[in-house]
């Protein structure tokens, strides 16, 4: 048997669900880039949502194929990275998927009580709360044909880091 390649990680999540906490230690621990998609939004997007307006289909698409260019950089250069976004509907993550099939999905779901409160608790440059309500209602669970993990956030970060890590290293001994 040989090897294969790690696979390429994506933290998924509504808006204050911990994706780009989760992300940052979930790089460290596997030692790989980490990719915040927050940093590769368009000027556009930004002021849109700053003002209170979920993004179409249509603003995100172009955003998608940018974060999509970076994970395919990443894995053609020997390097997978841990990649935060929201990725919240099916489409949004085959769009990924189109530059890197391999992904390994994280989703860090949680109750909306919780993460209300977060969200209330922190001070976002431009994802205000008012629009927890749309990621949402966009939120798509994994299909089962989707490789990943679903995570409570109700638990600490270290202890999601955890779990995932644990998640990401039994299924890529299983493709070996």
């Amino acid at each position: 048997m040989t090897a294969t390649a790690p696979r390429p990680v994506l933290v998924i999540g509504v808006s204050g669900s911990g994706k780009s906490t989760v992300g940052a230690l979930l790089a460290e621990r596997l030692h790989r880039p980490f990719v915040d998609s927050d940093s590769l939004h368009p000027a556009a997007n930004i002021e849109k949502m700053a003002t209170g307006q979920p993004l179409t289909d249509e603003d995100r698409l172009p955003w998608l194929r940018v974060i999509g260019a970076r994970v395919a950089e990443g894995v053609n250069a020997g390097e997978p990275p841990v990649v935060a976004c929201s990725a919240l509907r099916r489409d949004y993550r085959d769009v990924l998927r189109d530059y890197a099939p391999d992904l390994f999905l994280v989703h860090l779901a949680g109750e909306r009580s919780l993460v209300a409160e977060r969200v209330a608790a922190r001070s976002h440059e431009y994802m205000p709360p008012s629009l927890l309500d749309s990621q949402y209602a966009a939120l798509e669970p994994l299909g089962a044909d989707e490789g990943g993990v679903v995570l409570d956030i109700g638990a600490p970060p270290a202890d999601l880091v955890e779990r995932a890590t644990e998640a990401i290293t039994a299924e890529e001994g299983g493709r070996r």
